[in-house]
């Protein structure tokens, strides 16, 4: 029997997720909470574009509660880990691209007690943290020994991401350097990517300090650049670099780095993607060093349809539902769960 999903908010992320279970020959979509009153009561297939599917989207946390289900798929902009912990308590396992990849123990206690209580499992998730920014270079690190160094790093343009509420107010491009500087975006960062670093460190065992470094860089306009937000202005922040950081001494052995900019023109300082374009990279270095680039996850500009990088995300998710599902009850890891992949295209799966 399909296991029964439930999706958890309808943004980009949450879109991608009800199409890739739909798609899913394991899974089946039996809810839908959303956040606004427009969609209460509409057929989450109206929602999403693909016609009737016979699921009502609700605004009604207790209807979703209550409702019988398997797995929901829980993609808000922020995390609540108090509706997590209503989710595990029903008896549901959760799966997030929003936190939890590695959890410390003070985060993880509670929910992992609420997880416990309903018998299910929370598994954090995504792209980068929650993919490429720890478990591929995990993953492929064992095709090395002796290693003395893990990066992972992201080159995004940012002109394609047609999130402009979420560009402005959250990700800080238009703002002056100050305020982008004091602004939400490295809090918000810092919760998902310094546990991408910490498994990093553990998972290999660097003697590293408990302490991750968190810095930013900031390049400004030197003329209009056109973006998802209008017009950035001369002086106003239109380019972002964090990194963060483990150390063993003075020397850096894991470093996760996102670079988002609005072009490769008019920035100051005058930062581009060099060569390689856009892209993810993975470096490992010991015996031997290799590095890894993977294209395909960041949309062109003027391109139509959803970023593959919010689709890639939401596939994880989705892909990692059975797994999370068999799981033992409690907080999941990547490295608590066994290898899966994706399945087949409907038209090509098996009978």
């Amino acid at each position: 029997m399909a296991l029964r999903v439930v999706q958890w908010a309808t943004g980009g992320v949450g879109v991608a997720a009800i199409k890739g279970v739909l798609e899913h020959p394991d899974l089946e979509l039996v809810g839908c909470w959303v956040h606004s009153e427009a969609k209460n009561g509409r057929d989450v297939g109206d929602i999403v574009g693909t016609g009737p599917l016979g699921v009502t989207a609700t605004n009604d946390v207790d209807e979703i509660l209550a409702l019988d289900a398997d797995a929901v798929i829980y993609t808000p902009l922020l995390p609540n880990p108090d509706e997590v912990t209503a989710l595990l308590r029903s008896g549901k396992n959760v799966v997030s691209p929003v936190g939890w990849f590695y959890p410390s123990e003070k985060e993880a206690a509670p929910l992992r007690a609420a997880a416990e209580q309903g018998g299910v499992t929370l598994h954090g998730t995504g792209i980068a943290p929650g993919g490429i920014s720890e478990k591929f270079p995990l993953l492929m690190s064992t095709m090395s020994t002796g290693v003395t160094f893990v990066r992972a790093e992201e080159f995004s343009d940012l002109r394609s991401y047609e999130a402009p509420d979420v560009v402005r107010h959250v990700m800080g491009f238009g703002d002056t350097p100050d305020k982008a500087l004091s602004g939400p975006m490295q809090k918000l960062l810092d919760g998902g990517f310094i546990q991408s670093v910490k498994m990093i460190v553990d998972s290999i065992g660097f003697a590293a300090e408990p302490r991750v470094r968190s810095t930013q860089e900031i390049a400004v306009a030197t003329a209009p650049i056109d973006s998802p937000i209008g017009t950035i202005e001369p002086g106003q922040v239109a380019a972002r670099k964090f990194h963060w950081e483990a150390l063993v001494g003075d020397d850096v052995v894991v470093r996760v780095t996102v670079n988002w900019l609005m072009g490769e023109e008019n920035l100051d300082p005058p930062w581009d993607f060099g060569p390689g374009g856009q892209r993810y990279e993975m470096q490992v270095q010991g015996n031997p060093n290799f590095s890894v680039v993977i294209t395909g996850f960041q949309g062109e500009v003027g391109e139509q349809g959803p970023e593959p990088g919010v689709v890639a995300t939401a596939a994880h998710c989705v892909n990692s539902i059975p797994a999370v599902c068999a799981a033992p009850p409690g907080v999941a890891t990547y490295l608590d769960l066994p290898l899966f992949g994706a399945k087949a295209a409907p038209g090509l799966q098996r009978g």
